[in-house]
């Protein structure tokens, strides 16, 4: 069996820092944590990202930048039915090669703007709003709909860790697509 390339492993360490970030914050969630969940030592992980705040930066940097493609992926389509099923579908995409991320994304709309994780997180929350085309925290109903859109992505692919493969995307973005209002 091959090595993982250190392009693999940063993104092991970023993927399960994303979801512990999301699950726990960033004052809960200590470093030796983040080693224990990728099987690193603590030590083997500062090598690689020297604090917690630079893995925090890596984390959010590495999801704007994820949820900014898709943003530019979708750019060229008018809000709407057919540019939420593409950020849908790139989203879901995104769930099933890196959970953590969709996590990160989700906790992004939830979290307490005040709060140190909720002031890093307002760059994906943007980066979000960008992605849809809109100001959906503007509009109530529409802000319910994303937010429930991209709670199922987050909800499933962490519940379902084990068990969530590409066969399931199909019905993954259909879900998300309903919870938009846009029927199939």
């Amino acid at each position: 069996m091959p090595r993982p390339t250190k392009q693999q492993i940063d993104d092991e360490i970023l993927d399960a820092a994303a979801s512990l970030f999301a699950r726990h914050g960033f004052k809960e969630t200590s470093v030796q944590r983040i080693a224990d969940t990728v099987g690193y030592s603590k030590t083997g992980l500062l090598h690689r990202f020297p604090t917690k705040e630079a893995l925090q930066e890596a984390v959010i940097t590495r999801c704007v930048g994820q949820i900014r493609d898709t943003a530019a992926g979708v750019a060229d389509l008018p809000t709407g039915p057919e540019r939420d099923r593409a950020v849908i579908t790139a989203v879901a995409r995104l769930a099933l090669a890196q959970r953590g991320v969709v996590a990160l994304l989700l906790s992004s709309l939830l979290s307490e703007p005040e709060s140190e994780m909720g002031t890093a997180l307002q760059a994906v929350g943007q980066a979000v709003a960008e992605a849809f085309g809109d100001d959906f925290l503007g509009d109530q109903t529409r802000a319910v709909r994303v937010t429930g859109a991209l709670g199922a992505l987050a909800v499933a692919s962490v519940a379902l860790r084990d068990h969530f493969t590409s066969d399931v995307m199909t019905t993954l973005v259909e879900v998300g697509y309903d919870a938009l209002g846009h029927r199939a």
